[in-house]
């Protein structure tokens, strides 16, 4: 493999902004998407995880692709249902959004550890991360199911050594978090303008 696991998402980085500025929905997914294969390599301590982020990026796409050029851009999938006030439902794309950027906060806030903490071990890095990040939103069941898959954590040195490939991984990592964080700042912002940034699971 050329470079390490996280390159395909960073070249993908460059392409969710349109001209103005704008969040677009396919590259947006697409780099979500990019990241399933370093999820894969933690084995069973993120099937969850995975399967919740791969399942909210095929809610949001079928929306997408029922009508690319009105749904061009990410915002305007939940625009639509604010107006129509479907956006709390549970199967919304708005709710798929919202779920999307916190996993995906909890993933970048994991790979900061990985790369500010190197005398953590794995378990302690995702249960740092997901202290900050998913387990305010989370009630008591998937906190615990959580929990008890952390223990299935893969160790540090050997996933290191699995992400890293030929290229440099923590400057990789750094170069991830620091171009993805934004994007997940304005989705959170956007949300919030309609009240929806809080949504807890049941």
């Amino acid at each position: 493999m050329e470079g390490t696991v996280f390159a395909p998402a960073i070249e993908g980085i460059k392409m969710v902004k349109s001209e103005q500025g704008e969040i677009l929905s396919q590259p947006f997914l697409d780099v979500c998407k990019h990241i399933l294969p370093v999820i894969d390599k933690f084995g069973a301590a993120m099937a969850l995880v995975k399967s919740d982020i791969g399942g909210n990026i095929s809610r949001l796409e079928t929306k997408y692709a029922s009508n690319p050029s009105r749904f061009n851009y990410l915002y305007s999938l939940v625009q639509v249902e604010v107006e129509t006030k479907t956006a709390k439902s549970s199967s919304s794309c708005t709710n798929g959004l919202l779920w999307l950027t916190r996993a995906m906060d909890f993933l970048v806030e994991l790979f900061r550890n990985l790369i500010e903490h190197e005398e953590w071990s794995m378990s302690q890095a995702c249960t740092n991360s997901y202290n900050k990040t998913l387990k305010k939103w989370h009630g008591w069941l998937a906190s615990s199911s959580f929990t008890v898959a952390m223990k299935l954590a893969p160790d540090r040195k050997k996933f290191m050594d699995v992400v890293g490939g030929t290229g440099d991984i923590n400057a990789d990592i750094e170069k991830f978090c620091s171009a993805f964080s934004p994007l997940l700042e304005e989705n959170h912002k956007f949300l919030a303008r309609f009240g929806l940034d809080e949504l807890k699971a049941s």
